[in-house]
């Protein structure tokens, strides 16, 4: 049953991610361009993955991803998850995500402060 559970939350987020990056990789122009590009190269894909999960769904994240995600900083952070959860099949829960969000940034920022 649990490898079931891990392995419908990791289609949820594969299916997540495709659908909440693709539209914005095809920008042409712009500012928004700009961010994504700059925020996506300071995260793994790992910790993208990790983050995306805690905050669509019940996922842990790990201290060296909580680096990652501090040193990417709170503007990207908080851009990209607001624009996945502007998603229209994720948007009902956007204040549930967005709350999340906030929770993973300050524990992420703890951690950091701690180490």
């Amino acid at each position: 049953m649990t490898t079931s559970t891990s392995q419908l939350t990791t289609l949820f987020i594969v299916v997540a991610l495709v659908c909440a990056f693709v539209p914005a990789f095809s920008v042409e122009e712009g500012e928004a361009k700009t961010l994504w590009d700059t925020c996506l190269l300071k995260i793994t894909p790992k910790c993208a993955l990790d983050i995306i999960g805690v905050v669509f769904g019940n996922g842990t994240i790990i201290d060296a991803c909580c680096h990652d995600l501090v040193e990417e900083g709170k503007m990207c952070h908080d851009t990209l998850i607001k624009y996945i959860s502007d998603r229209p099949h994720l948007v009902a829960n956007e204040t549930q995500y967005l709350k999340k969000r906030d929770d993973l940034w300050t524990h992420c920022v703890s951690v950091t402060k701690t180490a």
